[in-house]
């Protein structure tokens, strides 16, 4: 006779599926066809066009929804206009209300959500039923939370007006709750498109919205293809795209709204190392490798799809990972015993099996379980690749679906080169017993989210999203909140108009001939100015210099005309002073009060200087004032340098999650004209306060304040590299930077035509934008310093620590 133990190693899994009757149900009260969600009900679409919807794992067909056009997209955007005044003058506590309901009935329709999830999506019903379906709650409870403390939280910011949100099909009704919630809380109204693959559970929730008492035309949502989330984004009375999908379509959504003034938020690709050094607990690493790769078949953005595992236990660790692959089951995904379900769609199981057929004729060795996969329905089993170089297709192209990569490491130096080795920055793992190195190594990951001996934790609190090409923004958290507010001094919120620019009052001065100066009997002596670059005084590339004359067309002097090649040896320069970002806060501080004390040595001749470039008064109510405020100025970020802390977010683990604010890396800075001095320094300082380096094109057209400069910052300590000036054509200039593939952002003020280009060009490596053509009162606290622009300077890193044995 058996005993217990012999009958546990040889029984099998039954199945044990989950009844699909109330997602079908509910698709039957429907008629199996859908409509749009527009205006607080459904609406027909204009055109009649619409597609199937298929069940992934059996290829049947769930139902018919509409494909939008123009006409739909507009009537949604109208919809949404019309909402947006009532809706973004609700009190907090009206708007939390609501959301507190939208997550009430997401909990009490939780099962029909869940399957009918697992459906469409072809994922498993643990994952839709344990994960998914209580963070959408999880989402809109937090969400309600910002909503009833915006006013003290957020004070001085409003609402961005009518938001275009366009989700992916591997988490269909999470990301809308990641987009949805805080989007509303902070008074926005929306048009939302679902992925067209997997639509089912946004239309859904828009009906759960309805029911929950949700205003007319502050949620709607239209379905469609590729073709309906370009008219969205193309749209122009939409404030704002957020926008989750391949890094591909980010690239294209960011050109086609360069110039236009939309806020964005890009969620984009990743190609995330999962890290194990010598000292990890291995059956752990394995069960993490699992959450990490074979997790929704492995079409997660942020999947650990690159295993960097020291080579002194890549063998241990591959042969238990072989054998776990083994146990893994894959197949109908209503199956409550299921790990793996089915792939969205055939198009993406063909370009899994074609980059994984690529893989093998690049030399990578492929291993896959023994078993076979369900031959009805779109499945792929787990699949690991050894023997693969860094620059193998597999190693830098995301995949999207079950395949893991390994490489091997020697030192935690190569284990950070490997994993910084892809263009990419959305997220990693770190495995290791040591504390110390683990929090040594997670700073270093070029990521915007560091789980240490965990992978693919999630939470409302804690901001979630990338670094480089997997995009810009975060959702999630007080971060998140961010991305849907703007200024209550920028105009028009939610309107689309242009802000006039304020006028500067100037006055009457004295022509430069009039100016008292020292006799002498000799001739003057010529001066070139040179450029700033490396923390020396640098002759341009070109031998071509610009002429600067006063406002009555006196000579003032000339000044280097920088080309290419001087924004390149800038940009290596500061590359080179990459150390900066390691330097205390309190260090960073000391040298902008140095520069401001010689500055402030100086005020006169700046002021006298300023005052002729610009044809203001020299005194107190021109030239000087704008000095005075360059020095108040410089104060204020040397008193930040160490003050702009992160956070700790409470998040449900036996753990922290440390949010850091980190420097951007290199930064590209074109000036304001008005205010040479005080521009320049408004830019500089909370970018170089918080770490990052810079290269500075100052104002094109009185670059003298920032030429004498030179010498103030020679005297200051400023470290060689951390602050290079370029002078020239600005809009020529910092379109190169906008190309530059090592510069990490640009800001640019200026005109609306140049501010275009520069967000188009930085589509190449996704690089973050700071444009501005409207008004800014630069010698204005509100609007010339403060939190806004460290914000800009950083970008959060989220690093999730559990603790405990």
């Amino acid at each position: 006779m058996a005993t217990i133990p012999e009958i546990f190693q040889t029984m099998s899994y039954g199945p044990a599926p989950e009844s699909d009757r109330p997602a079908l149900e509910w698709i039957t009260r429907h008629d199996g066809a859908f409509g749009l969600f527009v205006g607080g009900r459904w609406t027909k679409g204009k055109n009649g066009d619409g597609f199937d919807v298929v069940n992934p794992a059996t290829t049947a067909r769930l139902a018919r929804v509409t494909q939008a056009g123009q006409a739909d997209v507009d009537a949604a955007v109208a919809a949404a206009r019309a909402a947006f005044p009532a809706w973004s003058r609700l009190p907090g506590h009206a708007r939390a209300r609501y959301l507190y309901a939208l997550a009430r009935e997401v909990q009490k329709q939780s099962r029909l959500l869940a399957v009918l999830e697992s459906l469409d999506n072809g994922k498993s019903i643990r994952e839709t039923r344990d994960l998914d379906i209580p963070l959408v709650a999880r989402h809109f409870y937090h969400h309600a939370g910002w909503a009833q403390l915006l006013e003290s939280e957020f004070a001085g910011y409003r609402p961005v007006g009518v938001v275009g949100q366009i989700i992916p099909w591997n988490f269909p009704l999470l990301m809308v709750a990641w987009k949805v919630a805080p989007a509303l809380a902070a008074g926005n109204t929306v048009i939302l498109k679902p992925a067209e693959f997997t639509p089912l559970t946004a239309l859904c929730l828009a009906e759960l919205a309805h029911e929950a008492g949700l205003p007319a035309g502050v949620l709607n949502v239209v379905t469609g293809d590729g073709r309906t989330g370009e008219l969205i984004v193309n749209h122009s009375d939409i404030d704002k795209i957020a926008f989750t999908g391949s890094t591909e379509v980010g690239r294209i959504i960011r050109t086609a709204t360069a110039g236009s003034g939309k806020k964005l938020s890009l969620e984009l690709g990743g190609k995330s190392p999962f890290i194990v050094f010598d000292d990890a607990d291995l059956d752990s690493v394995v069960e993490g490798a699992v959450d990490a790769i074979w997790f929704n078949q492995g079409q997660v953005c942020c999947a650990g799809s690159r295993l960097l595992v020291h080579e002194g236990v890549a063998e241990r660790l591959l042969t238990r990972l072989r054998a776990r692959m083994e146990k893994l089951r894959v197949g109908p995904p209503l199956d409550k015993a299921i790990d793996m379900g089915a792939i969205v769609a055939p198009v993406q199981l063909e370009r899994i099996r074609k980059l994984v057929n690529q893989g093998v004729d690049e030399g990578a060795t492929m291993w896959q379980p023994s078993w076979a996969c369900p031959t009805e329905g779109y499945f792929y089993p787990p699949t690991l690749f050894t023997n693969v170089s860094p620059a193998a297709t597999i190693a830098q192209v995301e995949i999207f679906g079950p395949v893991l990569v390994s490489m091997t490491f020697r030192t935690p130096a190569e284990a950070v080169e490997l994993a910084n080795n892809t263009p990419y920055g959305l997220a990693a793992s770190v495995w290791t017993e040591n504390i110390n190195l683990a929090l040594d190594v997670a700073p270093k990951i070029k990521a915007g989210v560091v789980w240490i001996n965990c992978t693919n934790l999630f939470d409302a609190a804690s901001g979630f999203g990338g670094y480089r090409e997997s995009g810009f923004g975060r959702e999630g958290g007080r971060e998140g909140m961010w991305e849907y507010l703007k200024p209550e001094w920028e105009q028009g919120a939610g309107s689309r108009e242009q802000a006039v620019a304020k006028p500067v009052t100037r006055t009457t001065a004295r022509t430069a001939k009039e100016r008292p100066a020292p006799s002498s009997l000799l001739p003057p002596i010529d001066r070139t100015y040179k450029m700033f670059i490396g923390g020396e005084q640098v002759r341009p590339d070109a031998p071509y210099a610009r002429h600067i004359v006063a406002p009555d067309g006196t000579p003032l002097g000339e000044v280097a005309e920088g080309n290419r090649k001087d924004i390149r040896n800038a940009v290596e320069a500061a590359h080179a002073a990459a150390g900066w970002a390691r330097t205390t806060g309190h260090g960073r501080g000391q040298i902008l009060y140095y520069i401001a004390e010689n500055l402030a040595q100086r005020a006169d001749e700046f002021a006298e200087r300023i005052a002729t470039m610009t044809g203001t008064e020299a005194g107190n109510g021109g030239g000087r004032h704008e000095v005075d405020a360059a020095i108040a100025r410089l104060f204020s970020y040397a008193a930040w340098a160490d003050k702009y802390d992160g956070a700790v977010h409470h998040v449900p683990i036996r753990g922290v999650t440390l949010a850091m604010n980190e420097p951007i890396g290199v930064l590209g800075i074109a000036c304001p004209e008005e205010y040479p001095l005080l521009g320049l320094v408004s830019l500089v300082a909370p970018a170089v306060a918080v770490g990052n380096t810079v290269v500075t094109i100052p104002s094109e057209a009185h670059p003298l304040a920032a030429t004498e400069l030179y010498t103030v910052l020679e005297a200051s300590d400023v470290p060689p590299g951390v602050i290079n000036i370029v002078t020239g054509a600005k809009d020529a200039l910092v379109k190169v930077l906008a190309e530059h593939d090592d510069v990490d952002a640009v800001w640019y003020f200026g005109n609306q035509a140049a501010g275009a280009d520069v967000e188009r060009a930085s589509a190449g490596n996704m690089k973050r934008t700071w444009v501005e053509w409207h008004g800014r009162d630069w010698t204005d606290s509100v609007q010339g310093e403060g939190r806004e622009f460290l914000r800009e300077a950083t970008q959060v890193k989220n690093i999730w620590i559990p603790y405990g044995e």
